[in-house]
């Protein structure tokens, strides 16, 4: 098993690209606990119209660019990135409302 090493401590791309693969698995698991939200959120809200909330994607979006500066990492890339995140959770979300038949 390779030691995963944080980025500052790597001094061969073998070793960053372990970490990066690493990284990867854990973002994937994390994106399926936010869509685990989504199902829930499909389930608990009344109606189909209710899934997409402009204010409530500004605020999500807004977060995660606050978060980026806080953490010095490039706001506008972790902007975009958010509103490709949030419009997918949407259509799942979509999806998710459809499939129990609302």
């Amino acid at each position: 098993m390779t030691t995963i090493l944080a980025g500052p401590d790597c001094t061969t791309m073998t070793e960053v690209r372990a970490g990066v693969d690493a990284l990867d698995r854990e973002l994937v698991a994390l994106l399926a606990r936010r869509f685990a939200y989504m199902d829930a959120a499909a389930r608990i809200k009344p109606q189909r119209g209710h899934v997409r909330d402009e204010a409530r994607k500004a605020q999500v979006i807004a977060n995660a660019r606050a978060e980026a500066v806080r953490l010095g990492v490039p706001e506008e890339t972790v902007g975009q990135l958010w509103e490709l995140l949030v419009e997918a959770s949407i259509a799942y979300e979509l999806a998710a409302f459809d499939r129990r038949g609302g």
